[in-house]
């Protein structure tokens, strides 16, 4: 399977500096110019299909890359941003991130948490879309940890940070 992973288009939050975590935020107007810029990027790849968070952020900008193609976007919860609680609206840095992973409060989803959803979803899609192209269209933190499942890193710090995942950049695996 051929694998193209990429993050939303911007919004006000990401220009603000908050976690948004599952906080169903829009896109502004220059993530859509983001998600037409990668539409056009790719418009000569074969896609058979496009998965999205079901997050508004995600699914807008999986339908401007659609449009036109006679894709499908098909909305998987599992590929959906990571639950920070209380802390989505918060301008935090990155280094903050790691000490609410492992605070234990109630609505942070855990590292253990979020590791069973990404594999249940590379579980499913592999069978299901083994000899396709697939687009995901999600958020980075869980683009993060995708990358990490797939070269078998474990989720920490030291690993996720060697990645960068812009809004609309876009990694390609063959898996």
């Amino acid at each position: 399977m051929r694998l193209l992973l990429t993050r939303h288009g911007q919004t006000d939050w990401n220009v603000q500096g908050k976690a948004q975590g599952r906080t169903d935020t829009e896109l502004n107007s220059t993530g859509i110019e983001q998600a037409k810029r990668l539409a056009e990027k790719i418009k000569n790849y074969n896609i058979d299909i496009i998965i999205s968070s079901p997050l508004k952020r995600a699914r807008k900008t999986a339908e401007i890359i659609a449009s036109g193609r006679g894709i499908s976007v098909i909305c998987d919860e599992d590929i959906i941003e990571r639950s920070f609680g209380r802390y989505e609206g918060q301008q935090l840095k990155h280094d903050d991130f790691d000490a609410i992973k492992q605070s234990g409060e109630t609505g942070v989803e855990t590292d253990s948490e979020f590791l069973v959803r990404i594999k249940r979803f590379f579980e499913r899609i592999k069978k299901e879309y083994k000899d396709k192209t697939v687009l995901i269209v999600t958020h980075k933190g869980t683009a993060l940890g995708m990358c990490c499942y797939i070269e078998g890193l474990p989720i920490f710090k030291e690993n996720t940070g060697k990645y960068k995942i812009e809004n609309c950049s876009i990694l390609e695996y063959e898996i």
